[in-house]
């Protein structure tokens, strides 16, 4: 075989397998998008996650992108994360960007969520924000956190229990327990015996009592009947009532003059009650018409009293009271 033909044929090979690895490479590598127009997107994010260069962009599942590159903010407070998406998948304003992991211990990527797809859809350049990646170790932070709180609040139940055990369950509480149950059932039995009582007494003077509940309600029937005339009587009176009312109102009012005169001193009777003179006098004279009453009643009319005569003149002494004693 000629040298030269075989060189040529070595060649012809090593470029036919170069343009198939060079498509196999661009077919699987994870810039698949090299060759094609691109939208390009800033993401931002407070963490990248793990998230590296050339990490897939996924939406729904399927690749449409991947990650050109990640820079940390001026601060390191926030990290922008530049996409390139190709153009043949339109991806709308609504949609939620987040940094996802693909199983427990896979690649992380970014991950597209479309939702309602109610906004238009995003330009070359446009920033969009992204939610917080899940961190594990936090997860695992906080959980620990919270079985240390589970643990403490565990001991806690315990102590109480303990407590409620030494307190609640103590043999002279239940001694008074079990006593207060015993005085409950004999209360209930008591109950259930009244109760019993009651019912017979119902049974056994039911027709006295339906009685008393006729009387009763015919009783309630002539009262709204007497009502019902005494407000007729009321209606058709009107007039004569309210001039009683007010001839009484006027007596009422002339007697508090009369009171009122008689504690100022007006006239006899005010007199007698201010003027302890007249007072005196007056009582006096009651005395006087009571001796005189019990003389004529015992003595009669014309009695006329002895007198006894004695060397020395003295008055005359008459039987019964001294008026002047």
């Amino acid at each position: 075989m000629n040298k030269s033909r075989l060189e040529w044929k070595v060649g012809l090979f090593v470029l036919i397998s170069s343009i198939l690895l060079a498509g196999l490479v661009i077919r699987f590598s994870k810039r698949s998008s090299l060759f094609g127009k691109a939208t390009t997107l800033f993401m931002k994010t407070e963490n990248a996650s793990g998230v590296i260069e050339g990490a897939l962009v996924l939406m729904a599942g399927v690749p449409v992108g991947s990650v050109e590159t990640i820079d940390l903010e001026p601060g390191g407070r926030s990290v922008t994360i530049v996409l390139k998406i190709q153009k043949k998948y339109p991806i709308h304003r609504d949609a939620i960007f987040s940094i996802k992991q693909a199983g427990f211990l896979g690649d992380r990527y970014v991950s597209i969520d479309p939702t309602k797809n109610a906004e238009p859809p995003l330009k070359d350049g446009e920033v969009v924000p992204s939610e917080a990646p899940f961190d594990l170790q936090e997860v695992a932070r906080s959980a620990v956190g919270l079985l240390r709180r589970v643990d403490d609040t565990a001991k806690k139940v315990t102590d109480a229990v303990s407590r409620i055990d030494s307190s609640l369950f103590a043999e002279h509480t239940l001694t008074n327990l079990t006593a207060t149950l015993i005085n409950f059932r004999l209360m209930s039995e008591q109950a259930l015996m009244t109760l019993n009582g009651l019912d017979e007494f119902v049974k056994t003077n039911s027709y006295p009592l339906s009685s008393s509940v006729s009387n009763l309600v015919v009783f309630s029937e002539e009262m709204s009947g007497v009502a019902k005339e005494m407000h007729l009587i009321v209606s058709t009176n009107r007039p004569g009532v309210s001039s009683a009312i007010k001839s009484i109102e006027s007596a009422t009012h002339q007697v508090d003059k009369l009171v009122t005169g008689l504690q100022s001193g007006e006239g006899l009777a005010g007199s007698l009650l201010k003027n302890e003179q007249l007072e005196r006098d007056f009582m006096n004279t009651v005395n006087n018409l009571g001796l005189l009453s019990s003389n004529l009643n015992k003595f009669g009319l014309l009695w006329k009293p002895k007198v006894k005569r004695t060397d020395v003149q003295s008055r005359p002494v008459y039987p019964g009271k001294n008026p002047h004693q």
